[in-house]
């Protein structure tokens, strides 16, 4: 993101006024630049750098600002709202937690802590017996590590190694952090843990007419060919279910292949479900698309419909590794994200919101396709499931990644009403609430291919 810069200063744009969209200032909205500068004079810069608009309220899947604009959101907060933004049924749940009131109690018990738990693990269902709750995604992948690694240690493992794929994320963390693959981002370290290795990530172009099971063959060697014993060294394989920059899916049978080499070796399988899971990909967990069954998911984002609620699930010898108070939380499972995390659930099934992520997938990458047979010279690829979707941007004389087209592609289309997830690289990811309505879903794409247009033809 930090590759193009985002004009905060208003720009005279086309008013817009459709059912789902309404632009009736220069854009960014005047004031909104003064906000902005404020929060670099006291906030990290670490947080910014997405495209120019403050959010007064967000609603369903429209988002709005102060001076009265409303946009179509195919970002979700960053798949946070998959049950729309403000959900009344979520909403209500929170209210009647601080009515009580109680906000938080530590490690005591509480009834609505009861009734989440046992609803989470229902939901997921087998093999998921228990489940350790957190505030943020990345703390869920490092208890995941944790987990893995203490498993090893019981299992007598020679070493406690973790096997990871390149160009995965799992957070900004100690332990997550080593797990990503970005040599960049985790040089502030210092130094790589030896036990967390990564292996190459089969993605589509990356096969040239390898079978999925042979890539990982080639992938595992190097580790074998370096002195390391799976069977005494690999304790756990953390898998983010789709690569995130991208929405880029596994080929079934890699995974597959994973499940296998797990299994002989006595190896854990985990996987990163932050953006997949809770409906997102038209199942309730992105793993359940490769037909496996993992030991471990540590989730997020969509948990919690927009409060911060994360947590690891898994079989109960695992889960109950840690001694008492060994991995506790000061958050963990406070009244108000159990109140609400337990709404989200009740909405996602009450509403069918699974099948409704299936139905507008299909929805949507038909209208994507149609856009790509247009600017077949601009769109190179399509990847994702369900309401999860990457749209990768080439230049159309060398063929190559085009990151700066696709920036100004998001910006045009916040321009016009049209909120989507600015990668900073060459793709635009998109991932609307579950609760999009068809003809907003449709007029999304619509708008992306005016902005592509106009791009283009500067």
């Amino acid at each position: 993101m930090a590759g193009y810069d985002f004009s905060r200063k208003p720009q005279k744009v086309s008013p817009v006024l459709t059912d789902f969209r309404r632009i009736q200032t220069a854009i960014p909205a005047p004031g909104t630049e003064q906000v902005l500068d404020r929060l670099d004079r006291y906030e990290s810069r670490s947080m910014h750098g997405q495209l120019p608009l403050v959010w007064d309220r967000a609603q369903d899947f429209s988002v709005f600002d102060s001076a009265g604009n409303k946009w179509i959101d195919f970002t979700s907060t960053i798949f946070v709202a998959n049950v729309g933004h403000s959900n009344p049924h979520v909403s209500k749940a929170i209210s009647a937690t601080l009515n009580r009131p109680i906000y938080s109690c530590y490690a005591y018990g509480n009834e609505m802590r009861a009734q989440y738990l046992e609803k989470l693990i229902q939901f997921a269902g087998s093999p998921f017996e228990k489940a350790f709750l957190l505030s943020a995604g990345t703390e869920a992948t490092e208890a995941a590590l944790k987990l893995m690694r203490m498993y090893g240690q019981k299992q007598n493992k020679r070493r406690r190694g973790i096997i990871c794929i390149e160009g995965n994320w799992h957070g900004r963390t100690l332990g997550a952090q080593m797990m990503s693959s970005n040599l960049a981002q985790r040089d502030w370290i210092g130094y790589q843990d030896s036990d967390i290795h990564h292996i190459p990530f089969p993605y589509p172009w990356a096969l040239n007419g390898s079978t999925p099971e042979a890539f990982l063959e080639a992938g595992l060697s190097g580790l074998v060919s370096s002195g390391i014993d799976l069977s005494k060294d690999i304790c756990g394989f953390m898998l983010e279910t789709f690569q995130g920059w991208g929405a880029v899916f596994y080929p079934s049978d890699f995974v597959k292949a994973i499940e296998v080499i797990c299994q002989k070796n006595n190896i854990l399988l985990a996987f990163d479900e932050m953006q997949a899971g809770f409906g997102r990909t038209g199942a309730k967990f992105g793993f359940q698309h490769y037909g496996v069954t993992p030991d471990l998911i540590a989730c997020g984002k969509g948990m919690g419909g927009g409060v911060s609620l994360s947590g690891v699930l898994g079989r109960a010898e695992i889960m109950d590794l840690p001694d008492i108070g060994n991995m506790s939380s000061t958050h963990s499972a406070n009244p108000l994200v159990c109140a609400a995390g337990l709404a989200v659930i009740e909405e996602i099934e009450g509403r069918n919101l699974i099948d409704e992520a299936v139905r507008k997938g299909r929805l949507l990458f038909d209208a994507l396709h149609e856009l790509q047979a247009l600017y077949p010279n601009r769109i190179e690829r399509l990847l994702g499931k369900g309401l999860i979707a990457a749209v990768l941007f080439r230049h159309p004389e060398t063929g190559k990644p085009d990151p700066l087209f696709t920036s100004r592609v998001a910006e045009l289309c916040m321009q016009k009403g049209l909120l989507v997830v600015h990668t900073g690289r060459e793709s635009i990811k998109i991932g609307p609430p579950l609760t999009i309505l068809d003809e907003a879903l449709l007029e999304g794409v619509g708008v992306m291919g005016e902005a592509i247009a106009e791009i283009s033809s500067q």
